[in-house]
């Protein structure tokens, strides 16, 4: 049975789509946040997390803002390379394609960086 996207998840799906083709997917309990292909944020607990590099993370800092983390069993608690979305994007369209496309930004320049797989000889 395929999992049902809370309204949030839906509503900032809804609220991003002047960037594109935006849709969520389901992932480890929560929902991964894409456009087209590209994954630049997530859900968890009905929070958006974006994505943050060395050049988009002292946006999220200087709001105060704090990264997604999570604990594995008897290990310290682990942050992920996500930081929450400021509030003021749930009810100002702008702001929310702003710091969406700040996050977009960073999944970009993370995939820029991946080398490339070779395919195998066969």
């Amino acid at each position: 049975m395929a999992k049902k996207r809370s309204e949030f998840v839906e509503y900032v799906v809804d609220l991003l789509q002047p960037m594109g083709h935006i849709r969520a997917r389901a992932m480890f309990g929560g929902w991964g946040l894409y456009k087209d292909d590209l994954m630049f944020g997530l859900f968890a607990d009905d929070v958006l997390y974006l994505k943050v590099d060395d050049e988009n993370k002292q946006h999220f800092i200087d709001e105060d803002l704090g990264p997604f983390m999570y604990e594995r069993e008897d290990k310290a608690p682990v942050a992920m390379s996500y930081y929450e979305a400021p509030a003021s994007i749930y009810d100002n369209e702008e702001q929310a394609l702003h710091w969406a496309d700040i996050g977009y930004g960073a999944a970009l320049r993370q995939q820029k960086k991946k080398p490339k797989k070779r395919k195998k000889k066969t």
